[in-house]
Order: C-alpha cells, then structure tokens, then sequence
C-alpha cells in the first residue's frame, strides 16, 4: 500500500462556459512569458535596449511552437499515420506533444530571422535568452503533469506519481519523469547565470553550455520513461539526440572560444546617447556604469548581470 505519492488532476482542462482554458496551453504560454521577461532583463545588463527580446520572440516563439510539433509528429508518427488512429490528432497541440529539439532548432531560425532585421548578432541573443529557456521549459513540463503523461517507471518511492486508468495508460504510481525534468531545468537556469557572470560568456557559449547542460539531464530522465518512443541500438531516439547534441554544444564550447574569446563589447548597434551624457539603458559610457547598481547576490536578484561597457572595457554589475 502506497502512504505518499503526488496525485494527479483529474481533468487538465477548464471551462469559462463554452471556453475551454486548457492547463498545458497555459503552462506553454506562462513559459514563454518568463523566457521573455528574464531574457529582457539579461539584454539589458549586456547594454542592449529593452523590448529587443520581445520583438525578436514575436519571429522565434511561433518558429519555435511549429518545430517543437513537427519534431513530436515526425519521431512518433505511428500515433498519428498508423492504422486506427486519426492524422487530424497531429494537430491538436493542446493535447501534448512539442519535442524540445525541434523547438529550439527552429526557434533559432526565427530568432535568427528577428536578428537579422534589428542587426543583432544572433549569438549574442541567445546567451541572453538561454536560462530563460530552461526557466520556461521548467515551467511547461507540469503541462505534462497535467495531461497525465511522460510519467517513468512504477515506483513505491514517497514522491512517485499517481496516474489513474485511461487512453493507452494504466493506473498505478510512477516516477514523476516531468518534477525531474522540471527541477534539472531550474538546476540548468541557476548554472548558466552562474557561469556566464563567473566567467563571462559571449558568442553563443551561455546558450551551449544551457545545450549540454539539458542534455545532460535529458539523457537519464528519458531512459527512465515509459511511453512509447522509437529505439535505436538499445536506446531511445531522444537518448540518441542527446548524446549528439551534447557533444556539438561541447565542441561549439571548445572551438568559439578559442577563435573569438572574450564577450562581445555591443550587442545593439545604433544606441543614441540622449541629453544628459547617458546611453539608453542608463549606463555612462564614460566610467561603464549604469543606474541602479547593485551587489545584489546571485540567487537574491536572478536579474543582475556582469556587463562589458561598450566604451573602456569595465565591468560592473547592474540591475537589468
């Protein structure tokens, strides 16, 4: 007899008459938020402008939703083509089913097309956005939580999942694959931040490192999940993705800082300096402060930065 475990919804959805507010969606969207919010701060502190992140999310955030889908439809296209099933299903995101590799894949290319037209290099944006990233994929895995799904193995451990009888799953308690996931990608957040302001990443090597990192944790949580997924060599296909893709965010690691060490002095270009002898974001190019500044510890303040000053080369730690 099971003394503890984590229950679950009984319905992920609810309805405001005939609007249904489904919890996955809103786990999506909550996500995207703070990625936005966090990641706009981060701009910032780098001396970026601010509303810079968001116009370039309008181009990634729905490259990102159709690529995380597509990758879903694509490795477990038996759920949607095979015979008895209804292709139309592919479609219903709401339901669940956006793979991470997909979503970042192309989401870049939306990022790199919102870049492109404000001339930012994309590198760059993504090591703002990256911990935002992991915060909000954090943040998505309990629509998982919601919709019963991407549970592990049975469990009789305090903190297993309780998952009742329904469509191609059986009642019982199970590892919370999704509370792992969703913790590792806080981890993940926490050691970008940390070593971004330790060691001063630029040139895309925050937003590798938030690549391995994930891949790290992705690897072992997948290899304890149940649901169905196509094996290659023994292993699962994502246990395969994460392997190779761990091993191109290393070697991108490795390589970008030996060809362009260091962190980009301007990350936007074109920053008129007002009355006043002050750039945009409230620093003064002539000492490479900025206003508001804070010694603020790490875990205290999520949005204080180191920044590289465009015009001496002094740091200073500032609130974005």
């Amino acid at each position: 007899m099971d003394l503890a475990f984590i229950p679950s919804p009984s319905t992920g959805v609810l309805h405001l008459g005939p609007v249904p507010l489904r919890a996955y969606a809103f786990c999506i969207i909550l996500g995207v938020f703070v990625a936005v919010w966090y990641g706009n701060k981060r701009w910032i502190a780098r001396g970026g402008k601010a509303g810079t992140v968001a116009d370039i999310a309008v181009w990634a955030v729905p490259f990102g939703l159709v690529g995380g889908r597509l990758y879903h439809v694509i490795t477990d296209y038996q759920l949607y083509f095979s015979e008895g099933e209804n292709w139309v299903d592919a479609f219903k995101i709401w339901e669940g089913g956006l793979g991470i590799w997909g979503a970042i894949a192309l989401g870049a290319v939306g990022a790199w097309i919102g870049c492109r037209r404000r001339g930012i290099p994309l590198p760059a944006y993504a090591d703002a956005i990256a911990p935002g990233i992991a915060f909000a994929q954090a943040i998505g895995r309990w629509g998982n939580w919601f919709n019963q799904e991407l549970y592990g193995k049975p469990t009789d451990l305090p903190w297993g999942l309780e998952i009742s009888a329904g469509a191609n799953r059986e009642a019982g308690i199970y590892h919370p694959t999704f509370l792992y996931e969703s913790l590792w990608c806080i981890g993940v957040a926490l050691l970008v931040i940390w070593a971004d302001r330790r060691f001063k990443l630029g040139h895309g090597r925050a937003f590798a490192l938030y690549v391995a990192a994930y891949c790290t944790g992705r690897a072992w949580i997948e290899y304890m999940r149940v649901d169905e997924a196509h094996h290659v060599l023994g292993l699962r296909l994502n246990v395969w993705t994460a392997i190779v893709v761990f091993a191109l965010a290393v070697a991108y690691i490795v390589i970008s800082s030996r060809l362009r060490p260091g962190r980009e002095e301007i990350v936007e270009p074109e920053r008129d300096k007002p009355a006043g002898g002050k750039a945009a974001n409230g620093a003064d190019p002539e000492d490479g402060t900025a206003e508001g500044e804070s010694g603020a510890a790490l875990f205290a303040d999520l949005g204080d930065e180191a920044v590289d000053t465009p015009a001496g080369g002094a740091e200073s730690p500032a609130k974005g």
